[in-house]
């Protein structure tokens, strides 16, 4: 076949190949929405809480000292470290699909060719070297190097490439948004912890108090001034009371193993001051502007590179419909006995060959992956615009919280204040006979829940603001 007809050939087959191509399904994608509120309740202070580390904002030693041996104890989170270095790897392996693969390597081996073949035929008429017929088993040895490439027309590699690029910035904004996480569960936790502490300090002193009025009760019951009844309604008190005490403890437990867990070592005791827990003030906190959310929060940064990788994968996808360009080579020496692979240019051999090859009938599996790709790029798009909408309302309803929480604590505090004086009073009274012993006894109930519901109130104000420091993106710096 001359060149000139090799070479239109080669163009026929180019230009049905590019046909072939252009029935690529055209598909319609979505495009996100980034717009956010401008404001949280019309104000436009950027001040912002989150550009704080959490070494900034947790200014209690002990409770710094447990989030600093989390971050390198945490299993959880070492997990997710060498999730990370796979998704690195990843890279690597797609940077190495675009350069040419070359391999070094030799053989040896032993060949009998079939007289009845065109090689055979010839060999059988031919000198392996003057004076010497070419034998019908004949060895073969070689050395050489071996190269192929895929020509990058499309730069359907260097997408794919970018894509693991993509993924694994992805996947340290996940790894990001779990420190956020874990540092804002050991903080609840530790503030919980305290709580507890302070409770059990409440029940104790209030099982103190009982235990005197029922001594009180029992030298009124001597008088003949209250009956066997109200003596025993009041050690009924006492023991519920004990019984309180006992729980109380067993959450201490769990509170603390839950921080052992997160902080990756076996039970012990959490160190911790829990005496100025009810004089804690809230520090007030500054949730800035809704366009902060999106540079601040690590999951809307993730979801973000996420939608970037899967627009690539759609480009991706479409490229396996054009035509692709392989090229391969080789170059070294073969001879039929080893001593010979030296004598150059006699031993040489080399090869370059170029395929040109795209689907043309039947892309139904190519056709399914780019469909597949198109429908991942739209449904990351809406969880983009969820994570976005998630934040804004979680910084909401935080706020929100806070300012409920503060209304809520002064008024229970009022409400504690009261029944403490009234505590006084109904003993007083009831010693003077001008109150009943359920007075007394009810009044001490009531003062216990509601010095109970102060301090569980203070404990949610502590966690407010820490779900509000966290859906504002910061605790992962």
């Amino acid at each position: 076949m001359s060149n000139k007809r090799l070479l239109a050939c080669l163009g026929i087959a180019f230009i049905a190949l590019l046909n072939a191509a252009c029935s690529v399904p055209r598909l319609v994608g979505k495009t996100e929405n980034k717009l956010v509120p401008a404001s949280y309740n019309n104000s436009q202070d950027s001040t912002n809480s989150a550009k704080s580390t959490w070494k900034e904002y947790f200014t209690d030693p002990n409770l710094a000292a447990l989030i600093d041996t989390a971050l390198y104890n945490n299993q959880e989170l070492n997990i997710t470290l060498q999730e990370i270095q796979m998704a690195n790897n990843e890279i690597l392996a797609r940077k190495g699909a675009y350069l040419p693969f070359v391999t070094v390597g030799g053989g040896s081996g032993v060949d009998k060719v079939s007289r009845y073949t065109s090689q055979g035929a010839a060999d059988a008429y031919s000198e392996i070297k003057p004076g010497k017929e070419t034998p019908e088993v004949l060895p073969n040895s070689y050395i050489g190097a071996f190269a192929s490439w895929e020509v990058d027309i499309w730069h359907k590699l260097r997408n794919a490439k970018k894509v693991a690029v993509m993924n694994y910035l992805a996947s340290i904004e996940g790894k990001n948004f779990q420190v956020t996480n874990l540092v804002s569960e050991i903080a609840n936790s530790y503030y919980e912890l305290m709580a507890l502490d302070n409770e059990l300090e409440i029940v104790q002193r209030n099982i103190t108090v009982l235990t005197n009025a029922l001594s009180i009760i029992k030298q009124e019951k001597e008088a003949a001034k209250v009956t066997e009844l109200a003596v025993r309604r009041f050690e009924a008190e006492v023991f519920k009371t004990q019984s309180l005490q006992y729980e109380i403890q067993q959450k201490i437990v769990i509170a603390e193993n839950r921080i052992n867990f997160l902080v990756g070592r076996f039970p012990q005791h959490v160190q911790r001051n829990s005496q100025n827990f009810g004089t804690l003030i809230p520090a007030k906190i500054s949730a800035g502007i809704p366009p902060q959310l999106l540079a601040n929060r690590p999951d809307i940064r993730q979801a973000e590179l996420q939608l970037a990788a899967a627009k690539l994968d759609v480009t991706v996808a479409k490229a396996n419909f054009y035509p692709s360009l392989n090229i391969s080579a080789s170059v070294g020496v073969m001879a039929f006995n080893p001593i010979y692979l030296g004598n150059l240019p006699q031993s040489l051999i080399a090869s370059l060959v170029g395929d040109l090859a795209g689907p043309w009938i039947n892309k139904n599996a190519i056709t399914a992956t780019y469909q597949s790709a198109n429908a991942k790029q739209i449904q990351t798009v809406y969880n983009y615009e969820r994570t976005i909408l998630n934040a804004y309302i979680e910084v909401v309803n935080q706020l929100s919280n806070i300012d409920n929480l503060e209304k809520k604590y002064n008024m229970k505090n009022n409400q504690v204040e009261a029944l403490t004086q009234s505590t006084g009073i109904s003993i007083k009274l009831f010693t003077s006979a001008r109150a009943d012993y359920m007075e007394v006894l009810l009044t001490q109930r009531d003062v216990l829940e509601a010095r109970m519901e102060l301090i569980e109130t203070r404990m949610q104000q502590m966690n407010a603001l820490v779900n509000t420091y966290r859906a504002l993106g910061g605790g992962w710096k």
